[in-house]
C-alpha cells in the first residue's frame, strides 16, 4: 500500500522562497507509485496552508488555497489536521514528513520538535543537531576539538552577544585587537548568508553589527580566511554510516557567496568536480564527517570549508541545505552516480530508522 508522506515548505524564515523551489524539486523526484504526497505550505506571517500543486508552488499562487492545514502534537493520531473551503474538518493519516524548511523554525529543530512530538518519521537531523547547527556560535563551540583532532581549524571569531550590543565600542575594541580589517559579520543563527556582510573599516563594521543583530541576537565577527570556497555533501544511511560526497567548489559572482550571489546573480557557478590536491580533497571529506558526527547529525547535511594555501578551514554546515536545481547538495551526489529519485528516496528511507521516532 502506499503511504502518505507531507511535504513541507515556505517558512517565516528568510529562505521563504528558496524553500518554495527546494519542495518542488524534491517532490518531482519522489516515487509517486509509492507515496501519496500532501503539499503543506506555511507563509510568512506563519499561517499553514494545503498547497493544490506543484504549479501553484511555482507561480506563487499556492497561499491562496484557503485550505487550513495543522500538524496535530498527538503522538497516538499522527495526523495532519485539515480543514476545507467549506469549513469542513477531517483527519489525515501521515506516515513520513519530509521537512524543505530552511533557516528558522525549519531547521534550527522547532518543527523537529513537532514532528517528534507527532511520532511520525521525518527527513532530516533531530533537535539537538538542528538547534546547534543553525547556531554558528554553539557549532564552533562543538566542533573546535573534533576538527583539531584531524588537523583542521575553524575560523577565529569575536561574539558580540544580546546587550553587549549596548557598548558599540567596547565591542569594536575587541574585534579590532583581534583582527584587522576587512573582517565577516554574520548573525549566529540564519542560513544561505542572510544577514552577511564584509566590514573594511570601522564604520562598516558598526553597521555590519547592527545588520546581523535584526537577524539575531547572537552576533559573530569572523577572519577574513582567503581561499576557494568549497563544500562537502554528507548522508548518514540506514545503517548509521556517515558517507562523504565529493568536493565541490563556489565561484561566486561577488566579494563573498551572500544571499544575492547564491540565488539571484548567473554569474555565479559551481564546479562539481575543481582541481584540487587529493590530500586536501579527503581531508575534507573526513572533517565533514567528524563535523556532522559531532553535531549528532542525522540523514543529511552539507559541510562548507575554505581552502586556503596551509589547507582546509570550517566554515559551517546546514543540516537542510538547499535541494533547487542549482544546489550543491543534489549535485555532489549525482556526480558520484547517485540521482535526485534515488538519494530523495534514501532520504526518505533514513526517516523511518530514526532511534528516537517509533510509529
Amino acid at each position: 500500500m502506499k503511504k502518505t508522506l507531507m511535504a513541507v515548505f515556505g517558512g517565516r524564515s528568510t529562505e521563504h522562497e528558496v524553500s518554495c523551489k527546494s519542495v518542488v524539486n524534491i517532490v518531482k523526484n519522489i516515487n509517486k507509485e509509492k507515496y501519496d504526497v500532501l503539499l503543506v505550505g506555511i507563509t510568512k506571517e506563519g499561517e499553514w496552508l494545503m498547497a493544490e500543486s506543484l504549479d501553484r508552488i511555482i507561480d506563487g499562487s499556492w497561499y491562496k488555497s484557503g485550505i487550513k492545514a495543522c500538524l496535530l502534537p498527538d503522538a497516538k493520531l499522527h495526523s495532519l489536521l485539515i480543514k476545507d473551503k467549506a469549513g469542513n474538518i477531517s483527519l489525515r493519516k501521515i506516515d513520513v514528513i519530509f521537512p524543505a524548511l530552511h533557516g528558522k523554525n525549519g531547521e534550527d529543530g522547532t518543527i523537529q520538535g513537532l514532528f517528534e512530538l507527532a511520532r511520525i518519521p521525518y527527513v532530516g537531523c533531530g533537535v539537538l543537531a538542528s538547534a546547534v547547527s543553525m547556531d554558528k556560535l554553539y557549532t564552533k563551540i562543538i566542533c573546535n576539538e573534533p576538527l583539531k583532532k584531524v588537523g583542521v581549524r575553524q575560523a577565529e571569531y569575536v561574539s558580540v552577544v544580546g546587550n553587549e550590543i549596548k557598548d558599540m565600542d567596547e565591542c569594536v575594541r575587541r574585534v579590532e585587537k583581534a583582527f584587522e580589517y576587512p573582517v565577516f559579520v554574520k548573525p549566529s543563527s540564519a542560513g544561505s548568508s542572510c544577514g552577511v556582510t564584509k566590514a573594511y573599516n570601522r564604520e562598516q563594521l558598526i553597521d555590519g553589527i547592527k545588520k546581523a543583530y535584526e537577524v539575531d541576537y547572537k552576533v559573530l565577527i569572523e577572519e577574513t580566511i582567503v581561499g576557494r570556497e568549497v563544500e562537502c555533501a554528507v548522508f548518514r544511511d540506514i545503517d548509521g554510516n556517515i558517507k562523504a560526497s565529493g568536493v565541490g567548489e563556489i565561484k561566486a559572482a561577488a566579494d563573498f557567496y551572500d544571499y544575492d550571489a547564491k540565488y539571484n546573480n548567473p554569474q555565479s557557478e559551481t564546479d562539481t568536480d575543481p582541481d584540487i590536491n587529493e590530500d586536501d580533497r579527503e581531508l575534507i571529506r573526513r572533517a565533514a564527517k567528524v563535523v556532522f558526527d559531532a553535531v549528532d547529525g542525522f540523514s543529511l547535511a552539507r559541510i562548507d570549508f575554505f581552502l586556503t594555501e596551509n589547507g582546509p578551514v570550517f566554515n559551517e554546515l546546514n543540516t537542510l541545505p538547499g535541494f533547487t536545481a542549482i544546489s550543491m547538495y543534489p549535485m555532489l551526489w549525482e556526480v558520484k552516480g547517485i540521482d535526485k529519485p534515488r538519494l530523495v528516496q534514501a532520504l526518505i528511507d533514513t526517516a523511518f530508522t530514526r532511534p528516537t521516532t517509533q510509529g
